[in-house]
């Protein structure tokens, strides 16, 4: 019941509205429209977020996409390729995450037109996903009355299902060193890239275990050449699915700042704040029972994944909505080599309507 050529339509159409992280006023303005326009009651919050009802029957629902995308995400001009949707190379293409609301305005389009039974559906369009899941911790969950939620913010396979994703600590650090003429009396100063360096290179970053992760992504100090720098911020994260992991894990990166600081004679300031939590869910969960009911009834491989990064749904699930995250196709996402497969968006489209329109248990 998928309408192909109208999904793919309105996909190119979404990509094509600039809406980078904190700049959604007009792609909202627009899907506000669109939802109107299927019968939904529409409104926005104090965050910026499009929230539209559905009445139905039955247990509501919580189905949920973002509609910011990260840089460079301006002038986005999609190509068509054998089935397979690109930028043109100088921009990513937006599927992260237009195409999961893509999905759900053609889902939505179809339960409307089709007059297909459903449950009361609760669409939570999110702002500033990219910039830390801001829309989503916005949003104000005792206004919902959905114990359970889709969220289509996942790449992979159709048919895959997150259950389960990491808590997420942000480290960022300010280095004091001293100031000097790097020249004239460089042994005077002290030098905080130094520090700063040691620190980093002392740190275990990267895949650190199946379950936890750690970056340091930004650093940035200093004035000129001929100065010896005082001054360095830097920013990293660490990432884990199981908290004693994530609290050994900043434990080694904070420890690597102080004894470098030590070490120099410089100071170091520390800030590590939560981000978001960890969730884990189960075939036991109502909503996991059901997505792999409509996953087998389509002929696809229900398959069970944790994911090591957050999304939306690390949000809804503390907030005790159970929520899983499904695929909606997107690949090499963040790059300017994004793609998305036409078929990958049909069948994205084709699972969550068998979702919804399944009895709940399956």
């Amino acid at each position: 019941m998928i309408n192909r050529a109208r999904l793919v339509s309105t996909f190119l159409e979404l990509v094509q509205i600039d809406s980078p992280s904190g700049h959604e006023e007009e792609i909202a303005r627009h899907l506000t429209a669109e939802l109107k326009s299927l019968g939904l009651t529409v409104e926005r919050d104090t965050t910026g977020n499009v929230i539209g009802r559905l009445a139905g029957e039955g247990p509501p629902i919580l189905v949920s996409a973002h509609m910011d995308t990260v840089e460079p995400g301006r002038g986005v001009k999609p190509v068509i390729t054998n089935g397979i949707i690109t930028s043109d190379g100088t921009t990513i293409l937006g599927g992260d995450d237009k195409s999961g609301v893509a999905a759900i305005l053609e889902v939505l389009q179809v339960l409307v037109e089709q007059g297909l039974s459903h449950p009361p559906l609760e669409v939570a369009l999110t702002v500033s996903e990219e910039t830390g899941l801001n829309g989503a911790k916005g949003l104000d969950l005792n206004t919902l009355r959905a114990q359970e939620g889709i969220v289509l913010d996942s790449g992979g396979p159709i048919g895959a299902i997150v259950v389960s994703a990491p808590s997420q600590e942000r480290i960022k650090a300010v280095v004091h060193g001293k100031t000097a003429h790097a020249g004239v009396e460089p042994e005077k100063g002290i030098n905080a890239i130094v520090v700063a360096a040691e620190a980093i290179a002392a740190m275990p970053l990267g895949r650190i275990d199946e379950e936890t992760t750690a970056n340091v992504g930004r650093i940035q100090g200093g004035t000129a050449t001929n100065i010896v720098p005082d001054r360095v911020e830097l920013a990293g994260e660490a990432r884990s699915r199981d908290e004693k992991k994530l609290e050994s894990q900043v434990q080694a990166m904070t420890d690597a700042l102080k004894k470098a600081a030590e070490r120099h004679g410089a100071t170091v300031e520390i800030d590590v704040k939560r981000s978001y939590s960890a969730f884990k869910l189960s075939e036991e969960d109502g909503i996991v029972r059901r997505a792999m009911a409509a996953a087998k009834a389509l002929g696809l491989t229900p398959a069970l994944v944790p994911s090591g990064g957050g999304s939306d749904a690390n949000v809804f699930n503390a907030g005790s909505i159970a929520t899983i995250n499904i695929s909606a196709g997107m690949q090499k996402v963040h790059t300017t080599e994004e793609r998305l497969a036409v078929d990958d968006l049909v069948k994205c489209a084709e699972f969550l309507l068998a979702i919804l329109e399944l009895e709940v248990g399956g």
